[in-house]
């Protein structure tokens, strides 16, 4: 049997399901290219086109000290000795090790720490994290009501009753940013349908708006 192994970063993985490569890793952030990417991709060309198994194990990631441009470079705090068989699932210029679990969150559904019951009646912490209405309106009214991926127009396809309705998708999540932070409505938020919103936090990190739109017209390319 021949078998491909990646490690699977714990920043990077969500439930059972991990990015194992992504196309943004071709550069590290100070712009030089990364030697290990192209090897890496090589590898995922085997599982994709040769039938090589893929196999991943879990790995931890170690906050190691800053260089002289404050910028950490990745290092391996630990790691399990345990192989799992994945699947491989690609999504735009990503690369996740799957074993076909993805997580079904909500957008920016938190899972709660704790649940509090009170007689017949549950009530369920899913977000800790404020959202800021009038930043909304100013997104909205920036890029209007159509999805940024999709293009879905709830107007056009409900008529009256789909009117103004659309999701503000944070484009770094709140559940990563962790606290307050001064938030530009314009940049910082992007309309997108329910089901792309969805689609987004599958994953850990999130696919980005550009990733999944790209996924999208790959797969109607493929279809035409």
């Amino acid at each position: 049997m021949k078998v491909i192994i990646f490690g699977a970063w714990d920043r990077h993985t969500e439930g059972n399901t991990s990015l194992i490569l992504s196309e943004d890793w071709q550069v590290n952030r100070k712009g030089r290219k990364q030697p290990a990417y192209k090897q890496s991709r090589e590898h995922i060309r085997l599982v994709e086109e040769e039938g090589y198994k893929l196999m991943s194990f879990p790995m931890k990631y170690s906050d190691a000290n800053k260089d002289e441009d404050g910028i950490r470079p990745a290092k391996i705090k630990g790691f399990e000795p345990r192989l799992t068989e994945k699947s491989l699932k690609r999504v735009g210029g990503n690369w996740y090790a799957s074993d076909d679990a993805l997580s079904n969150l909500l957008p920016e559904e938190v899972e709660a720490p704790e649940q509090f019951i009170e007689g017949a009646s549950k009530t369920v912490t899913v977000n800790t994290y404020e959202r800021n209405a009038e930043a909304r309106a100013k997104c909205i009214k920036h890029h209007g009501y159509m999805c940024a991926v999709c293009k879905f127009d709830f107007t056009a396809f409900y008529g009256s009753i789909g009117d103004k309705y659309i999701h503000a998708h944070h484009v770094i999540p709140l559940s990563e940013i962790g606290q307050e932070y001064v938030l530009n409505p314009i940049k910082d938020l992007v309309p997108v349908c329910p089901n792309c919103h969805a689609i987004i936090h599958r994953t850990r990190p999130a696919i980005s708006v550009e990733q999944l739109r790209r996924h999208l017209e790959e797969r109607n390319g493929k279809d035409t």
